[in-house]
């Protein structure tokens, strides 16, 4: 057998790790994923142990890379794509975190985030990061961090700790320190990055109160981002592609023609719109963010954030016990003819956008001595597509109007909810034949620095429809469901 140009494509997300082997061709030849621990200290944070982050993605890395080994396969390079937002603060000498990882979900910075907006922050730093002031992003997490460590702000400021996202405090490890580096995407969104002039930006710094000394440098997507030492991966490995998980999603769905839309179901719910070389700042409440950087040149995009989708599945598997596993979620769902009027609104850590409301808090509508666990089901997969339409609702205001959808994750292997989702959008969706698209994006890139691929037209032949879903719903049974979720969205918010 010929050898084949193989990337290690690493997807580090907010539940588990993920490492899958990609042909040039973008077909997966080996694969491994670990879960790891969440932890809730306290009412709205969200925490991970970062030791937890580095050994399941060092695990799950080696076994694909052995897996990939075993038909005689050689890996050449990595991409890397990870939960964004999620926010580390390290010592530079030993790379040991000072703090554990503040989840892009938690929302312990709330109260100093209403400070900022009463002051008027929000309009400088909407319109120099594209977003919003909010306990998601990071600044304010690396702001808590240095706040409530002691001695570590002073540490900051004399250049001995070092600030990164996921991908960064990765890169920093796999490199033994050797790169402190990140991406335009994972840059864009900490709240700190400047998306016009592509730099990190002084004024933001001084209001968020991070110092410069501990920021990684700032390079495309596609780019030499170091080497890992030898002894992690049992060789050493160039790393060459980063990019935040939705805009790496967003590369694996080929979205690179302005109008083109993706919209990725895991933990979350991401929408993301390529609106082209100019950003569009939008007057409803969603976020101006970078697609991707290649070259040097940025490609932008108009995002809406869903802090809950599949983490509603996870809700009634792990706390309620409803069910064993997410795909009986799908048989379920079907038993009924209807919601029966159940509406879950799955504000678990707040509700993100468009509505952005860090206090509100879940709440489930219209139950009776009959509803059972499979209202329960319906209602969870329910939520996710209307959250999806309050996001499409919220683009059409700003003159955006996509036709199709191209959808990933994995909650898109439940066909009910996929039919479901395209009945509430009135939209035509599109599951990809590889759903690992997040995976794939970083692989893309990868491919991209390497030359594997010539061209980001190269990478869009990779993509493959595996189903169409239409609608079928009747306008009036669409209007009586959406009427029902936003009066339970009012009442969750008041």
């Amino acid at each position: 057998m010929a050898q084949r140009n193989l990337i290690l494509a690493i997807d580090q997300g907010t539940t588990s790790s993920r490492a899958i082997v990609f042909t040039g061709e973008g077909e997966p030849v080996a694969q491994a994923q670990q879960e790891f621990p969440q932890h809730y200290p306290n009412d709205g944070w969200v925490e991970h142990d970062p030791e937890d982050i580095w050994r399941s993605t060092v695990a799950v890395s080696a076994a694909a890379i052995e897996e990939a080994r075993s038909h005689g396969e050689t890996v050449e390079a990595i991409g890397i794509t990870n939960q964004r937002e999620t926010t580390l603060i390290w010592d530079k000498e030993t790379g040991e975190p000072i703090y554990n990882a503040i989840v892009w979900q938690d929302r312990r910075t709330s109260e100093l985030c209403r400070s900022l907006r009463e002051g008027g922050a929000e309009p400088e730093v909407r319109e120099k990061s594209g977003l919003l002031v909010d306990p998601y992003f990071s600044a304010t997490k690396a702001a808590w961090i240095l706040d409530n460590v002691q001695g570590a702000r002073a540490r900051a400021e004399r250049g001995e700790l070092a600030f990164g996202t996921v991908d960064s405090f990765l890169l920093w490890r796999m490199t033994g320190g050797a790169s402190h580096a990140t991406d335009a995407t994972n840059a864009s969104r900490t709240n700190l990055f400047n998306i016009h002039k592509l730099d990190w930006d002084e004024d933001l710094l001084r209001l968020f109160g991070v110092p410069r000394a501990c920021l990684p440098e700032v390079k495309d997507c596609a780019a030499d981002f170091g080497a890992t030492r030898p002894e992690i991966l049992d060789g050493a490995l160039p790393v060459l592609g980063i990019a935040g998980d939705q805009q790496a999603a967003a590369i694996g769905q080929a979205c690179f023609a302005p109008g083109t839309i993706k919209s990725t179901y895991g933990t979350g719910c991401f929408v993301i719109l390529n609106t082209g070389q100019q950003p569009i700042l939008s007057n409803n409440r969603l976020l101006t963010t970078i697609c991707y950087r290649i070259d040097g040149k940025p490609t932008y995009a108009i995002e809406g954030s869903i802090f809950v989708s599949g983490a509603a599945v996870q809700w009634l598997r792990d706390e309620l016990g409803i069910i064993k596993s997410a795909a009986e979620t799908e048989a379920l769902a079907k038993q009924l003819e209807s919601n029966a009027g159940v509406y879950l609104v799955p504000a678990f850590t707040g509700l993100g956008a468009p509505h952005w409301n860090a206090e509100a808090r879940g709440a489930i509508f219209g139950l009776t001595r009959g509803s059972g666990p499979a209202e329960f089901a319906r209602a969870a997969l329910e939520s996710v597509c209307y959250q999806t339409r309050d996001l499409f609702r919220a683009m059409a205001e700003d003159g955006v109007a996509p036709k199709e959808l191209r959808v990933d994750g994995g909650m898109t292997a439940n066909a009910w909810l996929m039919q479901f989702l395209a009945d509430i959008l009135d939209l035509p969706v599109d599951r990809p034949a590889v759903n690992e698209t997040t995976a794939l994006g970083a692989a893309c890139l990868a491919g991209l620095q390497v030359g594997i691929h010539g061209s980001l037209e190269d990478c869009a032949k990779m993509w493959r429809r595996d189903a169409r879903f239409t609608p079928s719903m009747d306008e009036n049974t669409r209007k009586l469901l959406l009427t029902g979720w936003d009066a339970a969205i009012a009442r969750t918010m008041s």
